[in-house]
């Protein structure tokens, strides 16, 4: 009885592997927290231009600051915004620090939306 109970769990593992359950799970929130928080980090490709951070995700807003080519910066979401060079996303930066756009930004991975 215990090989054929043993014999089941090891066939059960090898059709539903547990690392690729746990991977795709969705992060869990610890107590007190307030919020899951998924940040992506990013490098700006502007070949030797400044990249303009924007208030909001749209060239429209006020510009808050800049960042320069080669420089790595962390992104907490996405927006759809005004079109830079057809490209209408928008990277809001870690920490509220404002929205750059993903024209010119290149990721380490999928960024979520805001």
């Amino acid at each position: 009885m215990l090989r054929n109970g043993l014999v089941t769990a090891v066939a059960a593992v090898a059709v539903f592997p547990v690392t690729a359950v746990a991977s795709t799970a969705p992060a869990a929130r610890t107590p007190g927290s307030h919020h899951v928080v998924h940040h992506v980090r990013g490098r700006v490709t502007t070949h030797h231009a400044r990249l303009l951070v924007r208030s909001g995700p749209g060239t429209a807003y006020r510009i808050v600051g800049s960042r320069p080519d080669g420089r790595p910066v962390v992104i907490s979401c996405k927006k759809r915004g005004s079109a830079v060079r057809g490209n209408h996303r928008w990277y809001r930066l870690a920490h509220h620090r404002g929205y750059v756009s993903a024209h010119y930004v290149r990721t380490g991975g999928a960024v979520r939306w805001c």
